[in-house]
């Protein structure tokens, strides 16, 4: 793992905003196009990723639910117990400890980009 981290986060409100200066046909006009683009990705994405990931089996879920949550008592556990001895932790120990968190992160990520993905390709 690189020591850095992706902060990569979609944002939270990506929808159109027509500019205001757009009289309300040419908009009606804009926000159709708009929705026919996300209609060819929505239909695009369910093929491509049916496709790869195949059924969305529940106990797939479970287990990438469970790798997570150990990961991340994993990363908890090494922060407590770098502490114990109230003394500063080591470079090595933040740099492993930072190895934890970001291995947690990643599969937070992914599981939570499954989760999305599974909307997408049911019918």
């Amino acid at each position: 793992m690189s020591s850095q981290v992706s902060n990569f986060r979609r944002p939270s409100s990506d929808h159109f905003q027509p500019e205001e200066s757009l009289d309300p046909a040419a908009q009606r006009a804009l926000r159709g196009k708009l929705e026919q683009i996300d209609y060819i990705a929505y239909i695009s994405s369910r093929e491509v990723i049916g496709a790869v990931l195949g059924s969305a089996e529940a106990q797939k879920f479970e287990r990438m639910a469970v790798a997570v949550g150990q990961a991340r008592a994993q990363w908890a556990a090494a922060a407590l117990a770098m502490t114990d001895s109230g003394q500063a932790p080591s470079a090595q120990q933040i740099e492993t400890l930072g190895h934890k968190r970001e291995a947690y992160e990643e599969l937070a990520a992914a599981y939570e980009g499954l989760r999305r993905m599974v909307v997408v390709c049911t019918p």
